[in-house]
């Protein structure tokens, strides 16, 4: 699954670099049919997709939207997710590989611009990958600051010191719990409820590995 997903450069030098982006492409075209098909949406498509001229700009704007607040206000959290996605191109290829996910596994998706836009699995995982960047660099409060709005916002509770690897696909999301240590491999699909939990170990690791390509439930 993942050889369809293309790794792009932090910062595309050219027209024909930013085309080798087939998700990309993808969530372009299926945003020009949604807004000629429901003008309603046309503005919110148009800024969030069709003026960015790159997914990572697309991600980062969309989700500042969904966590900034009054007083930590939606343009500093986008500078700190464009941070983060410019300092390691990883956090981009991996949010591909769970659009890409997403698509393949999920009935109820009917194109690669669904995750990015409306599925809350998909936002809180994305939210987690940028918690994680600022954990791993001792930027602790902000990092914890990402998890309480991804848990307020979109249902799903990830500590930012969690491991977790690309081609997730996390349905629903609501009441998914991923605790401090645990691992979570590629390919792993969740369904709403599940919880990684502590196993009672007051520090420490304590909390469950999950190994690639298992679908887990409550």
């Amino acid at each position: 699954m993942d050889s369809v997903v293309v790794k792009p450069p932090a910062e595309p030098k050219s027209p024909e670099t930013r085309a080798v982006d087939p998700v990309w492409t993808k969530i372009r075209e299926a945003a020009q049919q949604a807004a000629a098909a429901e003008p309603v949406l046309a503005g919110t498509l148009h800024a969030t997709i069709l003026s960015q001229s790159r997914f990572e700009g697309a991600l980062s704007y969309h989700l500042a939207r969904l966590v900034g607040t009054t007083e930590v206000p939606a343009a500093l959290i986008r500078q700190t997710f464009d941070e983060a996605l410019n300092d390691d191109p990883a956090l981009g290829y991996a949010a591909r590989a769970d659009i890409v996910a997403v698509a393949d596994r999920d009935p109820a998706c009917t194109s690669h611009l669904d995750p990015l836009l409306w599925f809350k699995g998909y936002h809180a995982l994305q939210t987690y990958r940028v918690a994680h960047w600022l954990w791993l660099r001792g930027r602790r409060s902000l990092a914890h600051y990402l998890q309480s709005r991804g848990s307020a916002l979109f249902g799903l509770d990830i500590h930012p010191g969690a491991v977790i690897g690309k081609s997730i696909f996390i349905d629903h999301g609501t009441g998914v719990v991923i605790g401090e240590t645990a691992v979570v491999e590629d390919g792993v699909s969740m369904l709403h409820g599940v919880t990684l939990g502590g196993t009672g170990k007051e520090r420490g690791d304590r909390h469950p590995k999950v190994r690639r390509g298992v679908l887990l439930g409550a």
